[in-house]
């Protein structure tokens, strides 16, 4: 994509994908959209085109930032969520910044799947568009070893790794996602390439961060760290994996299940929206018990009902660590957490 010259790149890339290249913010239609890759039908690719210089023209792309909108494409026959995100090459940004006069390359890159679904991974495709951004070189053999293949292979790194992760574990799923809730430090031993950065991605997926207090989560994997257990092994030398160190919960297992039913469909969406339910049905027990904490410094009565709240939401064993990281340095509600440990532990609650 170029404003007022036609010499740069543009491209449209892999499973309905398409990328086109630029420099700097449109005010006008004065500017062009030039082909680099596609796999799409030349009527379609057309339309998409003309999608993307209307948005472009309105101003409606932010460098680095991807959107998601329905698009009506004459193949296949009915609208198709498209994610589309305009980058500037890396290694030239800083150049055109201290250049006025040299206009680096930037390029609009589309990802087309089934519907507009595809706004649950925008996150993830985001990051998938800066690895293509870092080291992206129109040299023509670095274009068709890597550029394209990585383009091409979108759906399948950017959308389905939870989806595999989930398949690999089945009902082992509920130690993972205990280990991503309580920041255990995770071992992967003896496995390949990509399913060692599944099961990572998933961890960070699965986890609070973002949620919580960064001074919290900093604690917690310190906290996990000096435990007697240091990791969690996972071995994937067999045809399944074998876990090591593991823990987990009713919390967990309840939601592993749900997992495992999901799997039944085969859709990736679908685990997704499973995994953002699960870490928000985790943060709102993470509040619930914070408010009754806060009451029982003052009521006994209250101290009864975190106590039953812990004991029937499943996760008592995490939550308590979770606040008792939050409220080291108050003393009331360091008590109250002190008081309630002692009670978990006397009933063997987890």
């Amino acid at each position: 994509y170029s404003i007022f010259r036609s010499s740069q790149q543009g491209a449209d890339a892999g499973d309905g994908s398409a990328s086109s290249a630029a420099a700097g913010t449109p005010s006008s239609k004065d500017f062009s959209l030039s082909l680099l890759d596609t796999n799409l039908p030349a009527e379609a690719e057309t339309e998409l085109r003309s999608f993307i210089a209307k948005r472009l023209t309105k101003g409606a792309l932010f460098e680095g930032m991807g959107n998601v909108a329905s698009v009506g494409l004459s193949i296949p026959e009915y609208k198709v969520g498209c994610y589309y995100c305009r980058f500037q090459q890396e290694n030239l940004t800083e150049v055109a910044t201290l250049e006025s006069d040299i206009n680096a390359p930037e390029y609009v890159v589309c990802f087309l799947g089934g519907s507009e679904k595809e706004d649950t991974f925008r996150l993830e495709l985001d990051k998938y568009v800066q690895s293509l951004k870092i080291n992206l070189d129109l040299e023509q053999k670095t274009l068709e070893t890597y550029v394209n293949p990585y383009l091409r292979s979108w759906f399948e790194n950017a959308v389905c790794p939870i989806q595999r992760v989930v398949l690999l574990f089945q009902e082992k799923l509920a130690f993972l996602l205990h280990a991503a809730l309580s920041y255990t430090p995770v071992e992967v031993k003896n496995a390949d390439e990509r399913t060692e950065k599944d099961i990572s991605r998933f961890l960070a997926a699965a986890s609070l961060q973002g949620l919580v207090q960064e001074g919290t989560m900093t604690s917690l994997c310190i906290a996990m760290t000096e435990e007697q257990h240091k990791s969690m092994i996972i071995d994937c030398s067999g045809p399944q994996p074998q876990l090591h160190n593991a823990g987990s919960n009713r919390f967990c297992e309840d939601w592993m299940q749900a997992f495992v039913n999901g799997a039944e469909g085969g859709n990736p969406f679908i685990f997704q929206q499973i995994l953002e339910n699960f870490k928000l049905k985790a943060i709102q027990d993470i509040n619930n018990l914070k408010r009754f904490i806060r009451q029982a410094e003052m009521n006994h009565y209250a101290l009864f009902k975190c106590y039953m709240f812990l004991k029937n939401c499943g996760s008592g064993d995490i939550l308590l660590k979770i606040v008792k990281v939050e409220h080291a340095e108050m003393p009331e509600a360091r008590n109250v957490v002190t008081v309630l440990e002692e009670f978990m532990r006397e009933t063997s609650v987890a």
